[in-house]
């Protein structure tokens, strides 16, 4: 592995930190504060190409690697993690399952105007009474004629309120398990369509969450990605790029609690000395910079090995699991270091810490990472 930077790559970061301190950073408080979607800020990151990184230009996308894709969104997650799950989520679940499996028709219709960031994608799996089960399933789609009549309540959908498609798992056949779950774009407009109310969350709270209700939604039947009963495979691939981003997502956090706690060691002062001349604030320090290096170099790994082709999901799980850990450590310590400061609203330290729990969670929990990364180590054992 190089690495050093390219020139394009360096450009690419460097725009999105002038973009993430100029445009993100101010008034994100206040946006964490009110649940406020960052709906301004959202249109300028598809202006810079931000939104469909990974995408061939002919489809509106940037056509870039997703190592530089996981340079610029580490940039945006040190400003404001809730952008980067919106970021996330239209990059590496919406317009890359499109372009992976949509079909040229649907590509053209839809892929163009998401990955230009002229419109936004939401990716629906989970159910009430799903979540690391994302296979049970109830949400149910009948074919009548030339459209799908769709029923059932999906939850936990990123960007769902501000969206304008939603990529939605369901059931085309019942009592088969994952194999009778088929993948549709949904349109908001689609009849029988209807949004949930906000969820309110510890943390992100400018990335919009919601549930969906379909109640005898009406779905054209060119709107299937692939065919019947390929829905959960291709949600399962979708997953281990999100898993990238995710990780990125945790890193962005980790290094901007990395940032902020050398910030401010080296200014607090206590018994005649600034605190980062004290040991016990060295060690953080040490321990922080360490795990943060290191998810850097697992997240880099697992999203070169996805640019040259090779598989990759076990290391998307082991980015995603160390990564998360790390910014959930990385968080917390920069709270302690900051002490009462860090515990108060204001100063911004404590929604660090509120923002890395989720990426422990979503888009597969760090016990399902776990799971996946001992899964592929056991199957390599045996052949």
């Amino acid at each position: 592995m190089n690495f050093n930077l390219s020139e394009e790559q360096q450009l690419i970061q460097k725009t999105a930190r002038d973009f993430a301190n100029d445009h993100l950073r101010p008034g994100v408080i206040d946006r964490d504060e009110n649940a406020q979607f960052p709906a301004e800020q959202v249109k300028m990151m598809g202006e810079l190409g931000f939104m469909g990184m990974m995408i061939p230009e002919e489809y509106g996308g940037a056509g870039i690697d997703s190592l530089s894709y996981c340079i610029a969104l580490e940039e945006i997650a040190k400003a404001d993690a809730s952008a980067t799950v919106i970021m996330s989520v239209n990059n590496s679940l919406v317009c890359q399952l499109l372009y992976l499996y949509g079909s040229e028709k649907q590509k053209q219709k839809y892929l163009t105007k998401l990955a230009s960031g002229e419109w936004l994608g939401a990716f629906s799996l989970s159910e009430p009474q799903s979540g690391s089960d994302a296979s049970n399933m109830r949400t149910f789609a009948k074919r009548d004629g030339n459209q799908y009549i769709i029923n059932g309540t999906k939850n936990w959908v990123t960007s769902g309120i501000s969206s304008d498609i939603v990529l939605l798992m369901c059931l085309t056949e019942k009592d088969v398990g994952s194999k009778g779950i088929s993948a549709f774009i949904v349109e908001k407009g689609f009849d029988g369509l209807s949004i949930g109310k906000k969820e309110n969350k510890l943390g992100i709270r400018g990335s919009d969450t919601c549930e969906l209700y379909l109640e005898d939604c009406k779905v054209p039947a060119e709107n299937i990605i692939g065919k019947e009963g390929q829905g959960f495979k291709i949600a399962l691939g979708t997953l281990d790029g999100g898993r990238i981003g995710i990780a990125t997502q945790a890193l962005g956090i980790a290094a901007e609690s990395l940032n902020r706690s050398i910030q401010y060691a080296n200014e607090r002062k206590q018994f005649g000395k600034t605190i980062g001349e004290f040991g016990a604030i060295q060690s953080k320090l040490a321990q922080m910079a360490i795990h943060v290096d290191a998810a850097r170099l697992l997240i880099h790994r697992a999203a070169q090995l996805k640019d040259e082709g090779k598989p990759f999901g076990k290391e998307a799980a082991m980015a995603k699991n160390f990564a998360s850990k790390v910014a959930m450590d990385a968080s917390t310590q920069c709270v302690q270091i900051f002490g009462g400061y860090g515990y108060i609203r204001g100063t911004g330290v404590e929604r660090l810490m509120r923002d890395a729990k989720i990426t422990q969670i979503y888009e597969g929990t760090s016990e399902i990472q776990e799971l996946i990364i001992a899964r592929s180590l056991l199957r390599r054992e045996r052949k």
